[in-house]
Order: C-alpha cells, then structure tokens, then sequence
C-alpha cells in the first residue's frame, strides 16, 4: 500500500514537471535570451525559482537523452511525443522514464528491502508513464477530430472568400484552439522552411494519425494533381466529418449503460473484498496464505480483465 500511494506520488510529480516546463517553456526562452545579452546578474533578480530548478533537471535530462539517442526505441518514441504534444524529444522522454523507474526501484527497495518488488515497482511507474501517454494521444487524436468538421466548414468559407489554401490555413490555426491549431501552426512552418506541401501534409497526417484527416489530405493532394473545386470538396468532407461525429455520440449514449455495467461488474469484486476485510478481518486470509488462494486470486484477475475487455469491446462500435 505504502509503494502504490508514494508511485502514483511520483508519477504526479513527473507530470508535474512536464506540465511546467510545457506552460512555462515561453517564460524559460525569454530568460535564456535576456542572459544571453544582459548578463547573469541582471536576470538573478526577475528569474523563477520554479523555472530555474526546472531548467536544471531538464539540463540533466538533456545530456541524459544525449547518451541515449542510437537507442531504437528513441524514434518510436519522437513519434509519440509529437503525437501526444510535448516539448521533449524522444531521447530526452526516453531518459524521464529511466529516471522514473531507477527512482521508483530505489524507492521500493527501501521499502520492502526485496530486489524484486523493487524491479517491480520501477517497471509498474514506466508502464503507467507509457499508459498516461497512449491515453492522452487518445484525448488528443479525440479532439482533433472533434475540431477537424468545424475547421473545413471555415477553410471552404475562407478559399471562396479570396484566400488561397495557405491563407485560409493560416487563418483556422489562429482562430481555433489545440490541438487542431498547434498541428496547422507545424505544417505552416514546415512549408515555409522549404517543405514541399504534398510533404508537410503527409507529415502532419502521420503526426495525428487520423482516418479524418488522412480523407482530408489525399483529397487536397488530389486536388493539386488534377485540379477542381476544393472549396466544395472540403465542405463535403466536413459536412461528412460532422455527420460521423453526431452519430458516434448517439452511439456512445446508447451504448452508456453496458459500459457502465462493465465497469460495476470490474469495481465489484474489490468491493466485496473490501467489506468482507472490514466486517471480518481473517476470512479473506487463506487467500492469501495459502498457494491455492493466490493461484484463485491470479485466475480471477485475468478473468476479470478478459470479461472487461470483452464488455467494452462489444460496447464499442467503430463506423
């Protein structure tokens, strides 16, 4: 119990960190240039006790990531990063995770003195780092597409306005919020650094990893081929993307009450186990004493797991 509650503490506090260096990362250049041109003495005064410590953990995360650059999973990674949104290369997340899990290591040997709960415990904190992340890129890739419909609607709008394709684009990624905007910001810059379009849209379409998306670039790339009126055809496709989105909601909402039911039958059995342990203590002890006991509680985990996954699988409907 005491290794659950000071893990998800650290994985708290290794969100933290992310979170600060993401909000603060303005604040952190601004300093960087200021003492590049006035000195260390002028800035001591005006700098964040927050933004410096932070600048140094990072510092070490950096030449950390440095060391571990070659390492395949590093590219797996510089994808996810992109995906998910945050300022770090995949180097740099990949060295986080080794800090995290020889920090959590350390941690539960201390606690429990056994080498393999500690091992463990350092690769529990990594997996749920990597969970955290797939599950914020779900989030991300969610409201993209959430945004995708509304945006077209307005590129259409724009380009029979007078603007061309870059114009308008331009104009959505000021206009509407992340993530939509954050990713028209990067294929814009991507361009003007030289990029050709056909290029830089394709890069964005493997960034976010959306079939939306994906319909949206190879009717822009069609369009630069064989010409026609991409106006019309992006208002279709967001009216199409609109549509899609209505009925996946409907979906969801009737669908609510077997996913729901397949989270009360998960929660279920701890419950019960929880008032069984309060109302008397010793009657859930052969469980766990005896080799038979834990050998029942292993089988019923996976059950449990399998039964869940099935419930939500069959709540789900892809269209």
């Amino acid at each position: 119990m005491v290794v659950s509650i000071l893990l998800g503490g650290m994985l708290l506090f290794l969100l933290l960190l992310l979170g600060i260096k993401y909000f603060t990362r303005d604040k952190v250049k601004i300093t960087r240039k200021i003492r590049h041109y006035a000195g260390d003495e002028l800035t001591t005064e005006y700098a964040q006790p927050t933004v410096d410590y932070l600048e140094k953990f990072m510092g070490f995360i950096r030449r950390l990531g440095r060391k571990v650059h070659g390492v395949p999973q590093s590219k797996f990674l510089e994808n996810k990063m992109q995906q998910v949104g945050l300022p770090l290369l995949g180097s740099e997340f990949l060295a986080l995770l080794l800090v995290l899990g020889i920090g959590s290591s350390i941690l539960g040997l201390m606690l429990t003195g056994d080498g393999l709960y500690a091992g463990l415990t350092g690769l529990a904190a990594v997996s749920l780092s990597l969970g955290y992340i797939d599950v914020q890129i779900s989030r991300r890739q969610a409201a993209f597409n959430n945004q995708l419909g509304d945006a077209l609607t307005m590129l259409a709008n724009a380009m029979r306005a007078g603007f061309s394709f870059l114009q308008a684009l331009d104009l959505i990624a000021k206009e509407l919020g992340e993530p939509l905007a954050g990713e028209f910001f990067k294929l814009l810059a991507e361009i003007r650094l030289g990029t050709d379009l056909e290029a830089a849209m394709l890069h964005m379409e493997e960034r976010v990893q959306s079939d939306d998306l994906n319909l949206v670039v190879t009717a822009v790339l069609i369009h630069k081929q064989v010409g026609g009126n991409l106006a019309q055809i992006l208002d279709t496709i967001g009216e199409t993307i609109n549509e899609r989105i209505k009925m996946k909601r409907e979906i969801r909402t009737l669908t609510a009450q077997g996913r729901l039911s397949g989270w009360v039958l998960a929660a279920l059995p701890f419950v019960v186990a929880g008032v069984l342990s309060i109302a008397n203590p010793g009657y859930l002890q052969p469980l766990i004493e005896e080799p038979l006991g834990r050998l029942v509680i292993a089988v019923s985990l996976v059950s449990e797991v399998i039964g869940f996954v099935m419930i939500q699988k069959i709540a789900k409907l892809d269209i």
